[in-house]
């Protein structure tokens, strides 16, 4: 299975494949998602470490019970050969009507058919209000392209 663009990335392609992940992530479907991942890839989401599509897919389902009414921005920090270096942001609530941003990094290596085989993730969460909220389209699915992005202000 190749999952184009495929490395070595250029400014244009590793954007292209932030975007691809910010969607897919954005669907909230975990089966859909691992599928952009080798079968044996390598995760490190905040302390939790993992490897396989198996534990992608049971994580994610965790994941999605428990952050409500989810919405990601990626943002393209750096790239190289076949890496990618991201940053991010994202909003959802708890089942208690918490909601909270979440802020973060990630830092991923693909394989030769565009798989990443290696995630590793650093992420801090922040309380805020509801009217503090940034993300506000139809979830779940992709942000639309008038949204708007991070831009210069990270936080």
């Amino acid at each position: 299975m190749s999952r184009p663009p495929l490395p070595p990335f250029t400014r244009e392609t590793a954007a292209q494949k932030a975007r691809m992940a910010e969607d897919a992530w954005n669907s909230r479907d975990p089966v859909r998602v691992s599928l952009a991942y080798t079968e044996d890839s390598r995760w490190r989401n905040r302390s939790e470490v993992f490897q396989g599509r198996e534990a992608i897919v049971a994580f994610l389902t965790r994941k999605w019970e428990k952050e409500l009414d989810y919405r990601l921005i990626k943002d393209l920090w750096a790239f190289d050969g076949n890496r990618i270096a991201v940053r991010f942001q994202y909003e959802w609530h708890d089942a208690g009507g918490q909601w909270y941003r979440s802020y973060g990094n990630e830092q991923w290596e693909f394989d030769e058919h565009g798989l990443m085989k290696r995630r590793e993730a650093s992420i801090n969460d922040v309380a805020i209000a509801e009217k503090d909220r940034r993300f506000h389209w139809a979830a779940p699915g992709p942000r639309p392209a008038d949204a708007p992005g991070l831009g210069s202000e990270p936080f």
